[in-house]
């Protein structure tokens, strides 16, 4: 029913022109001439509905680089199973050959070497040819977005979210649902969804007063496609109030609230719907519990974590559909609905590959249009990189070790502490180090960089709770996104441990003393959620302290060592 094939035949071809051995070594020219845009968006239509899934976009507007994790470990039932496997497991899993476009899409090795062939990803206007695509194919295909949209990027945070707003608007989604986008504030959010022209859904965002569902934000929409009757429920992340700033948002609370959407799944059914569609920004693991516990739903397009796989994944009766994120993929998903039934699925996850994919001319204006007041600011050089950035592994990237160092000299500290976020594009050795790439990966409406005084003691407490938000066994206890980076200090975790326990050996690493539960050490650190932190904007500090470097060359960060994988 979910065939590979689909997926797999770009990779195929490319290998047919250069051979398996081209690992690594493929020049642009040949990647291009192996590769085209009717390649990427070939699809032999199927059933009588489609979908469009795109999500966790985070406010990139222009093709990027964005490297998938080496490291994303599963514990409990899910240790060993996608999307927890990487590099080498990943594509033996999927049949991916090394050095193909799948390969760098989809997995890390060899990252930067491939980067020089295939070029960026992403881009909105790319995103944009290939949805006209689609509904050029089936016009009444339906587009949804999974959120963490208007977030993430200097324009984005200068235009409160505007620059994302205008542009998603001419891609004309049918639905979104939510995450970053509250951290803009509860007053904010309520003005732009007010004047979207198409429904934001969130069964699960509820009225904190009287606990009662928000009247703004339905819980699901009725679409009447291909002689079926579709119902699409919303269901926003769910720990709002613990991973972001509560007090940006006090009149909202949120939950995973499964048993309502039960509720809504039965309410829905009773009223004809013969195809039940959930907008997820759970993360993957906790869809998949939820799949498992509410009886109803035949898919699941899931958002938060930024899986990108090439297959669905079948849990009970429920397919889940994990598109990555900052617009390097957009899934299309075509279902046979006959009789009040899905009867069969066929899926495509699609590379945006931006030296492939045409813009679209429309789309490719408007992104100028909300770039050019800021232009300048947006294009200046702060230094060069030695080093390949990025962000992604459960315990650290390159980039947030950088981050890491700039507070550590700009702030004057023993320790930093830099929070575990999957968001941020890659540079590539040698690329320069613009404003905008500093942003892409600082931006959020709550970026002060404090400096205060932490006991080792309490020190160990953060790390072990940020440690139970990954890899509690039960999903539904994971409300965190990757471990807390940490520079200035080694430890170890074992990842099968009980909270209180995951964390031992605790080092301050300029002196090599073991840390002292008793002593206070200086920490700086930014993105608290803490109502009136004070300190430099962190975009700053990483700025100066570039800027002092003049190129950035990392060496390994080894200071963390794993048990338990």
């Amino acid at each position: 029913m979910i065939s590979r094939r689909d997926f797999m035949q770009v990779s195929m071809a490319a290998s047919a022109m250069v051979g398996a051995s081209g690992f690594g070594n493929w020049a642009r020219l040949a990647a291009q001439q192996s590769l085209t845009q009717d390649q990427l968006l070939q699809f032999d239509s199927f059933g009588n509905i489609s979908l469009i899934h795109v999500t966790d976009i985070h406010g990139q507007l222009k093709p990027i680089h964005f490297r998938e994790p080496s490291v994303n470990l599963g514990v409990g039932a899910n240790k060993g199973h996608v999307p927890h496997i990487t590099g080498a497991d990943f594509r033996k899993a999927y049949g991916i050959a090394d050095g193909s476009p799948s390969a760098y899409a989809l997995t890390y090795d060899d990252f930067a070497s491939l980067a020089q062939g295939y070029g960026r990803v992403g881009g909105l206007d790319r995103m944009a040819t290939i949805i006209n695509a689609i509904r050029a194919d089936r016009p009444d295909a339906l587009l949804f977005d999974g959120g963490d949209t208007w977030h993430g990027s200097y324009t984005c945070h200068h235009t409160a979210g505007q620059d994302m707003v205008n542009v998603m608007n001419a891609l004309k989604p049918d639905a979104m649902t939510f995450h970053w986008e509250f951290t803009l504030g509860s007053e904010r959010v309520n003005e732009i969804v007010e004047g979207l022209p198409f429904a934001a859904l969130g069964q699960n965002i509820f009225d904190s007063e009287w606990d009662e569902p928000a009247e703004l934000f339905k819980p699901y929409k009725f679409f009447e496609r291909g002689g079926a009757k579709v119902a699409v429920i919303g269901q926003a992340f769910p720990y709002m109030p613990i991973a972001n700033p509560g007090w940006m948002f006090p009149e909202y609370s949120f939950g995973i609230r499964d048993e309502n959407m039960q509720a809504m799944v039965d309410e829905v059914r009773a009223a004809g719907a013969d195809l039940v569609v959930v907008l997820s920004h759970n993360g993957f693991d906790v869809d998949k519990k939820m799949a498992g516990k509410v009886q109803g739903i035949d898919v699941i397009l899931s958002g938060h974590t930024h899986d990108a796989l090439p297959e669905p994944v079948l849990v009970g009766k429920t397919h889940i559909i994990a598109s990555g994120s900052n617009g390097k993929f957009v899934s299309r998903v075509d279902l046979d609905v006959r009789d009040g039934q899905l009867m069969g699925l066929r899926h495509k996850l699609i590379p945006v590959f931006s030296d492939v994919i045409a813009p679209d001319p429309m789309v490719a204006q408007l992104i100028d249009a909300e770039r050019a007041p800021y232009k300048a600011q947006l294009a200046e050089v702060i230094g060069k990189t030695d080093t390949l950035l990025y962000r992604r592994g459960n315990f650290n990237g390159t980039w947030d070790d950088l981050i890491c160092d700039a507070l550590l000299s700009e702030r004057e500290a023993d320790i930093a502490m830099s929070p575990g976020v999957r968001w941020g594009p890659s540079l590539v050795p040698g690329d320069d180090i613009t404003r905008e790439d500093i942003w892409n990966v600082t931006s959020m409406s709550y970026g002060a960089a404090y400096r205060s005084e932490m006991t080792g003691e309490f020190i160990k407490v953060i790390l072990e709770d940020v440690a139970d938000n990954i890899f509690n066994p039960d999903p539904y206890y994971q409300q965190g996104g990757d471990m807390v980076r940490i520079g200035g200090m080694g430890y170890r975790i074992d990842i099968t441990k009980p909270q209180g326990e995951r964390i031992t050996d605790m080092t301050l690493l300029k002196t090599g003393e073991a840390i002292d539960p008793a002593k206070s050490y200086v920490v700086a650190g930014w993105a608290s959620v803490n109502e009136g932190t004070e300190g430099p904007m962190i975009w700053d500090v990483v700025e100066d302290h570039i800027r002092k470097l003049g190129t950035v060359s990392l060496n390994p960060n080894t200071s963390v060592q794993v048990a338990g994988a």
